[in-house]
């Protein structure tokens, strides 16, 4: 099921403390990088806290700039983005500056925290989702109930992490504050766990007045079937790559990444790469990585277009390529059509042979940009 970009947002001490353990919020962030995250505020449909940061901070959570209020409500967006708060056990205080400001509140919480919320006459809309919580399933609900495209998550660490353990994380936007805290009691940005392998992509630094901001992106695959946020980058970037085809009249213009498991780019290709007027995205990626590489049998190839069952051009299709090199994991964004092969099922054989194939129609429209002179539109 498509998930909402789910960006996480907070600021640390450079010990990596979220707060100390006075009575007062410590302030972290610099007045400059205050506004930024009223402007990100602004850019997106939701912002998500745990239960622990409404009870611990009493958040408002609103976008503070009248002008950016306004640029949202003459966008056709609601002048403030939905706040979300999730809690398993429903038990939250009713008079929380949370419930009493800015736009529409929902609560996603169990069925037995529901009838808590409910009891205690929480002014929000309250969605049980079962017996126990489910991150997939939140945000499942988000996506398809509330129409949330981008959503915020401005903590706690408890949230935070589970996020990114979980493979849901799209981006962490972390600001580095130059202070010490110190105190073993106080509230740490990540808590211990199974997170995630490899390492985080580092997208972005900027200084912002004696803070800086720091933009990271995961990279780790997920595994078999379960999908993880790097599967969908790197998908994209599959699909970007197939913009690089040459035009063809006769073929599929397919881009093709080649990722190990923890997250390394191996290798990349697109249909027609350097001059070969038939070589195929799969094909050209997996040609440039040394077939006794160890890593092939765990890395995953992300294809924009569903890898080939049959071809004329070489004796073997891609499927096969990708089965013949150890690769058991395939990301696709799109099926293939009955344009040059009736009958098409790279799938299939993918399958037979042993192979996971995960597909994320939400790339399906990438995928097909660069063929719409194939595809009679």
């Amino acid at each position: 099921m498509p998930l909402p970009y789910v960006l996480l947002s907070a600021a640390v001490s450079l010990d990596g403390y979220l707060d100390d353990t006075g009575p007062g919020r410590l302030l972290l962030s610099s007045p400059a990088d205050f506004d930024r995250v009223d402007e990100v505020r602004a850019s997106v449909d939701a912002i998500l806290v745990g239960a622990g940061t409404i009870r611990a901070d009493n958040p408002r959570l609103l976008v503070n700039s009248a002008g950016r209020r306004a640029a949202r409500v003459a966008a056709g967006k609601p002048e403030y983005p939905l706040k979300v708060t999730v809690s398993g056990s429903g038990e939250l205080d009713p008079t929380a500056a949370f419930w009493h400001t800015g736009g529409d509140k929902v609560l996603l919480t169990t069925d037995e925290g529901a009838r808590r919320a409910h009891a205690l006459g929480l002014a929000a809309d309250v969605v049980p989702l079962g017996e126990s919580f489910e991150w997939r399933a939140a945000l499942e609900h988000l996506h398809d109930r509330r129409g949330v495209r981008r959503l915020m998550v401005e903590g706690g660490g408890t949230v935070h992490s589970r996020l990114l353990q979980q493979g849901l994380a799209d981006e962490l936007q972390l600001v580095l504050a130059p202070l010490f805290v110190g105190d073993p009691d106080a509230p740490r940005l990540f808590g211990p766990g199974d997170y995630q392998r490899g390492r985080l992509r580092l997208v972005e630094t900027r200084r912002i007045e004696d803070v800086v901001l720091m933009r990271y992106r995961p990279t780790a695959p997920g595994a078999a079937a379960h999908v993880s946020a790097a599967d969908r980058h790197w998908l994209a970037l599959a699909c970007e790559l197939a913009e690089l085809c040459p035009p063809s009249g006769t073929a599929f213009s397919v881009g093709a990444v080649v990722v190990a498991a923890d997250g390394t780019e191996l290798a990349r290709g697109h249909s027609r790469e350097g001059g070969d007027p038939v070589v195929h995205a799969e094909e050209a990626a997996l040609a440039k990585i040394d077939p006794a590489d160890p890593r092939l049998t765990t890395a995953t190839v992300y294809s924009s277009l569903e890898p080939c069952a049959r071809r004329a051009s070489r004796p073997a299709p891609c499927a096969r390529l990708i089965l013949d090199a150890g690769v058991r994991r395939v990301v696709t964004a799109w099926r293939e059509p009955d344009t040059f092969v009736p009958g098409a099922d790279g799938s299939g054989v993918l399958a037979a042979g042993g192979a996971v194939v995960v597909v994320l129609p939400e790339h399906e429209a990438a995928a097909k940009g660069p063929n719409r002179h194939l595809l009679g539109h």
